[in-house]
């Protein structure tokens, strides 16, 4: 099976619409996301309406559901604030609907994923070091965990001995014995000081994760968001990825 995993795409259409451009010649099988559809960008609808054309699953971010009025504004720094009430005043009454019935967390024989943590996944807590990934990796049940969140894509490595260690390599070959925590990274606002979209491909047969990244125009997403009232700031990170 190939599986495409998404995550933190962030009303960002021209990135969403790029990324899954590229998708359909990867020969994917199912695709997923990891959460936060929504909150930053311009285009909260039209993201829901593309994803839900291809997506098996897709699991709440606290950006989802806080637009969905399902977890309170407090959580959030001014600009997300701001980005939150925006997206609450736009999304159509479908869309709101969809959002706020996202589950937290899915689990299969291949994988389990989350948008923050599997400890306390409805507190959307961030995972930014091995101290944080042990936590996970303490409860996980699959050999393989996707994550999102941070925005900064990457894997933490758990070997048999229980040492753990963090990197930020493309292509992940995995080995018997360990446990992987992978970062998606984000469609739509990266922090890794990349601003290409980033996305995962999980090849089981091959036993390998492959994570990449796109170029896209975003010149256009920060156009909207700037016509569109949002913090300037929202558009010029994008730029930059940070």
């Amino acid at each position: 099976m190939r599986y495409a995993i998404l995550s933190d795409i962030h009303a960002n259409l021209e990135g969403l619409i790029q990324v899954l451009h590229i998708l359909r010649k990867e020969s994917i099988d199912t695709y997923y996301c990891l959460g936060d559809i929504v909150g930053y960008g311009a285009n909260p609808n039209e993201c829901i309406e593309e994803l839900r054309k291809v997506a098996n699953v897709s699991l709440a971010g606290n950006h989802d559901w806080a637009a969905a009025g399902e977890m309170p504004l407090d959580y959030f720094n001014d600009f997300a604030r701001e980005a939150v009430m925006w997206t609450r005043g736009v999304l159509t009454a479908p869309n709101r609907s969809f959002l706020g019935q996202l589950q937290l967390v899915l689990s299969d024989p291949s994988m389990t994923m989350v948008h923050g943590t599997l400890i306390h996944p409805e507190d959307f807590h961030y995972m930014c070091n091995s101290g944080d990934a042990l936590e996970t990796f303490e409860v996980m049940r699959t050999d393989v965990c996707f994550v999102g969140h941070t925005h900064v894509a990457g894997v933490f490595i758990r070997d048999g001995k229980g040492n753990i260690a963090g990197a930020t390599r493309s292509v992940i070959s995995l080995e018997k014995g360990n446990k992987y925590i992978v970062n998606a990274g984000s469609v739509g606002q990266p922090r890794d000081n990349n601003p290409k979209a980033a996305y995962c491909i999980f090849d089981t047969d091959a036993g390998q994760i492959e994570i990449k990244r796109v170029a896209y125009d975003a010149a256009e997403a920060r156009r909207k968001i700037l016509n569109a009232g949002l913090p300037p700031f929202l558009g010029e990170r994008i730029m930059v990825g940070r």
